[in-house]
């Protein structure tokens, strides 16, 4: 049972982050992971008055609020045009609409969920995350940080030419997934993001050049064996590990592939 003992409604995020020091204290994001909880919160601080709840084209990058909720992600049309799509299909099998509408991306990329579709789908984008106090980081680095009191501020995609599918298996459509699966081409650097390992989203590079020369049928299954055999995997009770490896190489082909098409439908 979760207890709350004070809630604050801040009117900064210097006050937001002056709250956070005691680490008795907590933001609530959409609080839907955190009502789960058996815990004793002294102040539940909210950042509703802070106008984060935005998604805005600066020209030159995408900024995305902390308080902005999954379902603005699934349906926004900045984003939508972007990804191509892929932002829409990374969110859309969470839960459901109730569920999209209340919970952020703040709450999503904080807590470095293991089974986190927003961290796989924002790692692909090598987005970044402003800290109040941390500053701008990459989300690569951001994922790997200890935990620390502090607020996150928006998340900032920083455009650039850009081909990204994200896919993932589950075993029923709104459960959490067995593995989550993100093949980017920025500029002209293939990456492959991995989640629901089920530990926390990990990012390869083509290091081996498979892809440089052509996205064929036998590159691309080249690639998938490489990041497949790399991949630290673990079992639990949605799949075992070996499971996963074997799904890993699946979604790999199938979302270099259809990379692959889409690239074809560009020119």
């Amino acid at each position: 049972m979760l207890d709350i003992k004070k809630y604050v409604k801040v009117q900064s995020l210097e006050e937001a982050y002056e709250l956070c020091q005691n680490r008795k204290n907590i933001i609530i994001g959409g609080m839907l992971w955190l009502k789960m909880q058996n815990r004793s919160v002294d102040t539940a601080i909210d950042l509703c008055d802070l106008n984060l709840n935005h998604i805005e084209d600066k020209g030159d990058e995408i900024h995305i609020g902390a308080m902005v909720t999954l379902r603005q992600l699934e349906s926004n049309p900045i984003l939508h045009q972007y990804t191509h799509g892929a932002m829409k299909e990374s969110v859309h099998n969470i839960v459901g609409v109730q569920f999209r509408n209340l919970a952020t991306v703040g709450g999503s990329l904080f807590g470095r969920y293991g089974f986190s579709d927003v961290l796989t789908m924002f790692m692909a984008l090598d987005a970044y995350v402003e800290l109040y106090h941390g500053g701008i980081v990459s989300i690569q680095e951001f994922a790997t940080m200890r935990p620390t009191p502090d607020v996150l501020v928006r998340v900032i995609i920083k455009k650039s030419p850009l081909r990204v599918v994200y896919m993932s298996q589950r075993n029923t459509k709104t459960d959490f997934p067995v593995l989550t699966c993100a093949v980017s081409q920025i500029e002209t650097t293939y990456t492959c993001t991995i989640g629901a390992r089920p530990l926390k989203a990990v990012t390869f590079k083509d290091e081996n050049h498979f892809l440089d020369s052509s996205l064929s049928d036998e590159s691309i299954q080249a690639f998938a064996n490489d990041i497949a055999k790399k991949l630290v995997l673990g079992s639990n009770l949605r799949g075992s590990a070996d499971y996963r490896r074997r799904i890993a190489k699946v979604l790999i082909k199938r979302a270099l592939t259809a990379l692959r098409e889409e690239n074809h439908h560009a020119y």
